[in-house]
């Protein structure tokens, strides 16, 4: 499936890899890789292979599930097919409560006590998810997991997850990628170790 994914990403152009040329990241990170998943909302065959994939990592590991949450943005669409695929519920966290209205940061019903799946699109240093599992659990959540499409392995983390109690499942990773995209000679094997070593310094 790792690898699967991988080679499906790499086809829609939702993984751009340029040792060369490195991506300047909002953090001001120069980055020889570029994840953008949100284009695989826009490619059925690939979308309907991430949330059966999405849908089968939370029967295998959370089967106790009850609700899942997407982080917002990215994960909102992959968590509301996933439960759609589960018939389950979902919502959503915001970034930071609404100003206005019932000044809502969690969208969806959410009872305290109910088991929770996180799904997020992409996990670097783990920072973002981890606020949104933090969010749930102040609201009296039970957070059991959390599912995404993606993830680099960056060792901070790796750590950060660690610290907060919660287990991630990703379909894909780095080091499949960098493999895939290899065999399929969109890089080298020198700039595969560039791009490693990149992540490994994170």
């Amino acid at each position: 499936m790792q690898n699967l994914i991988a080679k499906e990403l790499l086809s829609i152009g939702a993984v751009f890899l340029r040792p060369e040329e490195p991506f300047t990241g909002a953090s001001g990170i120069q980055s020889p890789i570029y994840c953008d998943n949100r284009l695989t909302l826009s490619a059925p065959a690939v979308r309907n292979l991430v949330e059966a994939g999405l849908a089968s990592l939370i029967q295998e590991h959370f089967p106790q599930c009850e609700a899942l949450m997407g982080t917002s943005t990215a994960g909102i669409a992959h968590a509301a097919i996933t439960a759609t695929l589960l018939g389950l519920p979902m919502g959503y966290v915001r970034g930071e409560a609404k100003s206005h209205g019932r000044t809502n940061r969690i969208e969806g019903r959410l009872d305290p006590g109910t088991k929770v799946v996180v799904v997020e699109d992409l996990i670097s240093t783990g920072g973002s998810v981890i606020d949104v599992v933090n969010a749930l659990r102040e609201a009296g959540a039970e957070v059991l997991g959390i599912v995404s499409i993606f993830t680099y392995g960056i060792q901070k983390g790796l750590d950060r997850l660690a610290a907060a109690e919660v287990v991630n499942y990703s379909l894909s990773n780095l080091d499949a990628l960098v493999d895939v995209a290899v065999e399929q000679k969109y890089i080298t094997p020198a700039q595969k170790q560039q791009i490693l070593e990149f992540r490994n310094t994170l």
